[in-house]
C-alpha cells in the first residue's frame, strides 16, 4: 500500500508539473506579444510626460530560455507521467538500479536549470518595475498595465509575468518533492540488498 500511495503522488506531483510548465511559458509568451515579440525582462521605461516609454529590452534568447525551460520540463512530466499510469496499469513498478540513478541525475539537473530560469523571471521583473516606479509617472508596476504607452498596449503585462513568476516557483517546489521522492526511493533500492545479504548470513 505505502509503495502505491507513493507512485500515486509522483504522478499527482508530474501532472502539476506539467500544468505549471504550461502555464509559465505561456504566460511569458503573452507578455512578449503584448510587446511585440521583444523580452522586456530587464527593460528599462521612461516617461515622457503623457505615456510610457519602453528604452531597452533584453535578447529574445533571455525569455527563449524560460520558456524553452518550462516547455522541456512540461513534456518530460508528460513523459512521466504517462510512464507511470502505464506501469500502475501493468504492474512493472521495479525500477533498474542504474536507471533509478540516472533518472535521479536528470531530476538533479532540472531542478538547476528550473532554479535559474525562476531566479531570471523574479529578477528581472524587479527591474523593470523599479524602472517602471522611477519614472514617477505611475505609483506601482500594477498601475503601468492601466496607463498609456507608447507603441504598445500592454493591458495585462505585470499580470501575465506575475502568473509566469508564481508557475516556475511553484515548478521548483513541485520537483524539490520529485527529488526527494527519487532520493527515497534510492535509498530504499539501496537498503534491500543489504537487507537480503544480513538474512543470509
Amino acid at each position: 500500500m505505502a509503495a502505491s500511495t507513493l507512485q500515486l503522488v509522483e504522478l499527482v506531483l508530474h501532472g502539476a508539473a506539467f500544468l505549471c510548465g504550461i502555464a509559465s511559458a505561456a504566460a511569458l509568451t503573452v507578455a512578449q506579444g503584448e510587446f511585440g515579440g521583444q523580452c522586456i525582462l530587464y527593460g528599462s521605461v521612461s516617461w515622457n510626460g503623457t505615456t510610457l516609454v519602453p528604452k531597452a529590452f533584453s535578447h529574445l534568447s533571455l525569455c527563449y530560455f524560460i520558456s524553452g525551460v518550462s516547455i522541456v520540463v512540461a513534456l518530460y512530466c508528460f513523459a512521466s507521467l504517462l510512464y507511470g499510469i502505464f506501469g500502475c496499469c501493468t504492474g512493472e513498478t521495479h525500477w533498474d538500479r542504474s536507471w533509478l540513478r540516472i533518472t535521479l541525475v536528470v531530476t538533479i539537473i532540472i531542478l538547476f536549470f528550473l532554479l535559474i530560469s525562476a531566479c531570471i523571471l523574479r529578477v528581472g521583473m524587479d527591474v523593470l518595475c523599479a524602472s517602471i516606479m522611477e519614472t514617477k509617472g505611475v505609483s506601482s508596476c500594477w498601475d503601468a498595465q492601466h496607463s498609456p504607452w507608447a507603441l504598445y498596449s500592454p493591458i495585462h503585462f505585470y499580470s501575465n509575468l506575475s502568473s509566469a513568476q508564481s508557475s516556475a516557483w511553484v515548478t521548483v517546489f513541485l520537483w524539490c518533492l520529485l527529488t526527494a521522492r527519487r532520493l527515497l526511493q534510492r535509498h530504499r533500492e539501496h537498503r534491500i540488498p543489504l537487507l537480503g545479504s544480513n538474512g543470509a548470513e
